[in-house]
This record gives C-alpha cells, structure tokens and sequence, in this order.
C-alpha cells in the first residue's frame, strides 16, 4: 500500500522531471520499504503529481517554490534507517525533478505517514502488514 504524493507550484518541476518524477518516485518508495521488484509490487506503488495553481503556495520569506512529498506506508514497515534513506532519495530525487542545486534541499519536506494496522484496506477487504510480509515473501521467487 505505498503511497507517494508530491505536491509543488506549477511550473516548478523541469520539463523532464515532470514526466519522470512520479515513477522515480514510487522507485525510491519500493526501494527503501524493501519490496519485491516486480509488476505486481510496482503496481501497488501509487504515485501522485500535484499542481498547485499560480500563486498558491509561498512562505513569510519569499515565493520561491517549496516541494511537499508525502509518504503513506503500513506502521512497521520502515526502520529509522529506510526512512532516513527515504527521505534523502525523495529529496534528491525532486531537486533533480526541478532543476535544483542539492544546497536547496531545505525547499523540499518529506512527511512519512505510516497507517496504522488494520486502517488500509484494498480489493474490498482490510490488509494487514503480515499480509503483506507474506505477499512480498510469496512474490521475491518472481522478481
């Protein structure tokens, strides 16, 4: 159930990196969670682009565009370290989406969002983390 939504102004990402950032997003995601690398795993790796409007985002400071990404995972399924790798490779991944130097990488936040157990459910029924332990398990011998 990763979940990855980066919200920016328009115009702020590069023409490239707007095509791109939302797969490589959800490619960092799957890497730190630890999930199998196949179709039926980057499947379930949502990832959303969205656009502010002209003028909808600024700070007390200036209007230089800021970079929001938010992160939704099952509790447990990220150590301090996964998040900590996550929340450096989501950074670099939009500073490089917008064209930006690493010593802007305060202009971009990472909230990680873990769902508690028993809180998500897809296909009509809740999943829980074990499920999804023992899909990932079931489906490393297809990658």
């Amino acid at each position: 159930m990763p979940m990855i939504r980066l919200t920016v102004p328009s115009g702020a990402l590069t023409e490239e990196g707007r095509k791109s950032v939302r797969g490589d997003l959800a490619a960092v995601l799957l890497r730190w969670e630890g999930a199998p690398d196949t179709a039926f795993f980057r499947a379930q790796a949502w990832s959303y682009l969205i656009e502010l409007p002209e003028g909808a985002q600024t700070t007390a400071e200036d209007d230089a565009p800021r970079f929001l990404v938010d992160v939704t995972v099952p509790q447990g399924a990220l150590s301090e370290r996964r998040k900590a790798g996550l929340v450096e490779d989501a950074t670099r991944t939009v500073l490089e989406a917008a064209g930006l130097p690493a010593d802007q990488a305060l202009r971009v936040w990472v909230l990680v969002h873990e769902q508690p157990d028993g809180t998500w459910g897809a296909g009509g029924a809740v999943i829980r983390y074990a499920d999804l332990v023992a899909l990932a398990k079931g489906r490393q011998a297809d990658a």
